[in-house]
């Protein structure tokens, strides 16, 4: 099995955190989301995820060697490819047209999932859905009675179906896959000025294969602060009988409640911290009360009294009662 990873996107809503970190490798719950999203898709399939190919941006070999670390951490190749201009989700794809053959999911690495990813590799294709309320904002699907899918529809204006595509995929083929997206390249078939997957998707079905929906349980958003933050306190729920908590905490006259994710060399004096907060090593909180929150690594806080808030790295804070989003290498005083 391979595992295709778009992530070229920076994450334009999700600033200033975004401005010296590629949103997927944003931690939630102190891991980046595109290795959350590696783990849990790597953990439901029954065999072998021989290779784990990344196409990204212009991140630096900083982040290429970082995300080499993931794949291999999970007994996988790394493989990463890059994206030169934001050309859609076929393009991108296509950007890792050396790594599409055999068995392949395509997942994007945008959001985070609660969900059972197992599944019949037999089938001809695979595309994970989640019923929504306002579907306008969504590429979609449509069923029939055998629950196989006869359309896709990339984002209508007007009510086609409220099944949205979440952004994971499984190919029997990843070969047919490859050749269908080079199609559209090739003849330059764009919607909206991009090279849309759910138009090879469409020639595929065409041609007579086969796409059944597979169900999430729970889609985890990571767009913009606000989201993050739900998704880390999502996160810590779900992983709550894990200890997250690392054993050289410092605790000095502070109390953690948890669920609350706390990494190593950490020292909390005078504070009350939790539930739903995760603090990067080598972070120091003093006379504060966190609760709900997100601060990255080798990060000062104190004199903080902060909700729904996320601090990045290398970052300075010494505050009141507020909600805040601070990116990293910040220096704030009120």
């Amino acid at each position: 099995m391979k595992l295709i990873i778009p992530m070229a996107g920076r994450g334009s809503r999700l600033r200033p955190h975004t401005l010296t970190v590629p949103k997927p490798l944003i931690p939630v719950a102190g891991k980046p989301i595109v290795q959350r999203l590696a783990e849990d898709l790597t953990a439901s399939y029954s065999g072998q995820v021989e290779e784990i190919a990344f196409i990204i941006g212009d991140f630096g070999e900083a982040v290429e060697k970082q995300l080499i670390e993931i794949a291999e951490g999970l007994g996988a190749k790394g493989s990463v490819y890059k994206q030169d201009k934001p050309l859609g989700t076929a393009h991108a794809i296509l950007c890792a047209a050396d790594s599409l053959s055999g068995n392949c999911i395509v997942a994007f690495a945008d959001t985070l999932f609660k969900a059972n990813f197992s599944f019949d590799p037999n089938e001809d294709g695979l595309i994970w859905v989640q019923q929504v309320e306002d579907p306008s904002a969504f590429g979609v699907v449509k069923v029939d009675e055998n629950n196989v899918i006869t359309d896709f529809v990339e984002k209508s204006p007007t009510f086609v179906s409220d099944l949205a595509i979440v952004g994971i995929y499984y190919f029997n083929d990843g070969e047919n896959l490859k050749n269908e997206l080079q199609y559209l390249l090739d003849n330059d078939i764009m919607d909206r000025g991009e090279y849309q997957l759910t138009n090879a998707l469409e020639n595929m079905k065409q041609k007579g294969l086969k796409f059944k929906p597979g169900k999430i349980d729970e889609w985890l958003d990571c767009g913009n602060k606000k989201a993050v933050v739900h998704t880390n306190q999502r996160v810590l729920e779900l992983k709550k009988d894990q200890n997250m908590v690392s054993d050289d905490l410092t605790l000095n006259n502070a109390i953690v409640i948890p669920p609350c994710m706390i990494g190593k060399n950490v020292v909390i004096s005078n504070s009350v911290v939790g539930p739903y907060v995760s603090i990067g090593d080598n972070s120091q909180v003093t006379d504060s009360v966190i609760s709900n929150s997100i601060i990255q690594h080798n990060t000062k806080v104190s004199s903080a009294n902060l909700t729904d808030s996320m601090i990045g790295s290398e970052s300075d804070y010494v505050g009141r009662k507020s909600e805040i989003s601070i990116g990293d290498y910040s220096n704030y005083i009120v």
